[in-house]
């Protein structure tokens, strides 16, 4: 059987499933129940400073995006930080760390930016003797407007300047979490490495208003007739944490910087992915909200099964292996050709792919055949988009299959060398001789111990 213990910045769990800062994490009972069910690790929810504690709303917290078959896709939350006692919250995270010393368990932290807020709170965290921090500097809504969470994570010199004080006062190791919210996520990256950071996690919520009530004509959650932008989160922005990731794990700057994923992750294979970029964990909150805490059950059984399958005895095994097949479009490879290929056998004859096809790419499938339904590819009208993969209802109906020597569609031998867009005669920037994609910077995985 697989081992999915992980050892991330010294901090061991005994699988990369963490629950991520969010109400499923805010108290006590919570945690144990997680803990109890399985999980690996969980990231307090976000800790403010001592004193009167914060004000949540008193309504409705939450927005939801749905499939047609009432799946969750995409999920909105206006709720702010803990809204109870920090001194509360420190006992409760000392009394969880004592009961599980072989669980993962970081504190999530947000207070004023400047350094006598940071040393304050820093000083009464490492006295619950939990494993690391995590600074938030991704929460876009609420809170960016005092000048905390996103308001920090879209200034890289505040990232910076935070993190070395974080180093400074405290020895527990330092996770920034980064906002989306920002043009070019390696910026902050960059900067959060420069202030002595020990790892990111990303991505923290996308601000957003999922929907609007056409009754009330509000924003959704709605209080009081009124509604605001709040954080969105689940399956849906997972492509966008999957790029991001990419980003920092290809930069040069940042390419041995250990991430955090965060984004979206529902199921084993979703993890999977985020690992093979790099990631040493991974954070969960939408999957748990919806399913409850077991959902890690099948999260481990499912990322067990795999590494058996595929003969990966660890975590390290398989991390960062996609990395490097992450590139530019400038490089890939212009000779690789390929056509649709439809199995008649699995074909249903909806016409989905015909309709895609002909309406809105290239009109290269038929419809009819000697007066019959009937859909095929047409090898000289087809550019090997594969929009008719993806919007075919039936699993492995219609392939991409490569081809060589002739493209039928440019009545052109196909060159048998791998060609890109830096040395392509369309190319006004063309360079003279063929430009190779770089080599990405891989990170060297950690020796076993």
């Amino acid at each position: 059987m697989a081992d999915l213990s992980t050892n991330f910045l010294g901090i061991r769990s005994p699988n990369p499933f963490w629950l991520a800062s969010a109400p499923p994490t805010d108290k006590e009972y919570n945690v144990n129940r997680a803990f109890e069910a399985g999980w690996g690790g969980v990231v307090w929810k976000t800790l403010g400073s001592a004193g009167t504690p914060l004000v949540n709303v008193n309504g409705p917290r939450y927005g939801a995006i749905h499939g047609p078959d009432r799946r969750l896709l995409g999920f909105n939350n206006i709720e702010l930080i803990t809204d109870r006692d920090l001194e509360t919250n420190l006992e409760e995270m000392a009394r969880v760390k004592r009961n599980w010393p072989d669980r993962a368990l970081i504190a999530s932290l947000m207070v004023p930016c400047d350094e006598e807020s940071w040393r304050a709170i820093l000083s009464r965290v490492d006295r619950t003797v939990c494993d690391g921090v995590e600074l938030n500097f991704g929460c876009p809504h609420g809170m960016s407007e005092r000048g905390m969470g996103s308001a920090v994570g879209q200034v890289p010199d505040y990232i910076e300047m935070v993190a070395r004080w974080c180093k400074l006062h405290s020895d527990l190791p330092v996770i920034v979490k980064l906002t989306p919210n920002i043009t070019d996520i390696r910026f902050p990256a960059r900067a959060a490495k420069k202030g002595g950071a020990d790892a990111v996690s990303l991505i923290n919520t996308i601000s957003s208003i999922v929907s609007i009530d056409l009754d009330n004509f509000a924003p959704t959650p709605t209080i009081d007739g009124k509604g605001s932008h709040g954080g969105y989160c689940g399956p849906a922005v997972k492509p966008i944490a999957l790029n991001m990731v990419a980003e920092i794990a290809r930069d040069r700057e940042t390419y041995d910087l250990p991430i955090s994923g965060i984004g979206g992750i529902t199921t084993w294979r979703d993890a999977a992915e985020f690992i093979s970029l790099g990631c040493g964990t991974v954070q969960v909150c939408t999957a748990a909200m919806t399913y409850g805490f077991k959902v890690v059950q099948e999260m481990t059984a499912g990322l067990s099964d795999w590494m058996d399958e595929k003969g990966y005895a660890s975590i390290e095994d398989f991390r960062g292996r996609a990395t490097r097949n992450v590139t530019e479009w400038q490089y890939l490879n212009l000779s690789y050709v390929t056509k649709a290929r439809i199995d008649q056998d699995l074909c249903i004859k909806c016409g989905r792919c015909h309709i895609a096809c002909e309406d809105t790419s290239h009109q290269a499938i038929t419809s009819m055949l000697d007066g019959a339904r009937h859909f095929e590819v047409i090898d000289e009208e087809c550019v090997g988009c594969n929009l008719c993969v993806n919007v075919c209802p039936v699993e492995n109906c219609i392939t991409m299959e490569r081809i060589e020597g002739f493209d039928p569609r440019t009545q052109r031998p196909i060159p048998a060398e791998y060609t890109n867009w830096t040395a392509h005669p369309n190319n006004p920037m063309r360079k003279e001789a063929m430009q190779f994609a770089p080599e990405p910077m891989v990170r060297e995985a950690e020796p076993a111990e």
